[in-house]
């Protein structure tokens, strides 16, 4: 072995989806074991969670639809107005 080069053994795929079962097995067992409710209960509550995240997800889209919406019109709103301002600009520049 060199000091500075790194050698890779060639079954990193392997492993990796190894450690990955390993740890969703233990993970799940942990989850098993200190649940505090009962299935049917905890069913219920991730359904609420559920349903409470769309719904805060729906809210921000349609305030970040809304907000979208008003820079548009703003942008709009400035580009006639700068639009305005260098007609006569624009205007001298084409007669001469």
């Amino acid at each position: 072995m060199q000091i500075g080069k790194y050698e890779s053994s060639g079954s990193t795929v392997g492993t990796a989806l190894t450690f990955l079962l390993i740890g969703l097995g233990v993970g799940a067992a942990i989850g098993l074991l200190l649940a505090p409710k009962a299935g049917r209960q905890l069913r219920k509550d991730l359904r609420r969670s559920y349903d409470d995240a769309l719904e805060t997800v729906s809210d921000w889209t349609e305030e970040a639809k809304d907000r979208f919406e008003e820079a548009v019109e703003k942008g709009s709103d400035f580009a006639k107005e700068v639009r305005a301002k260098t007609e006569p600009i624009s205007d001298l520049l084409r007669r001469s």
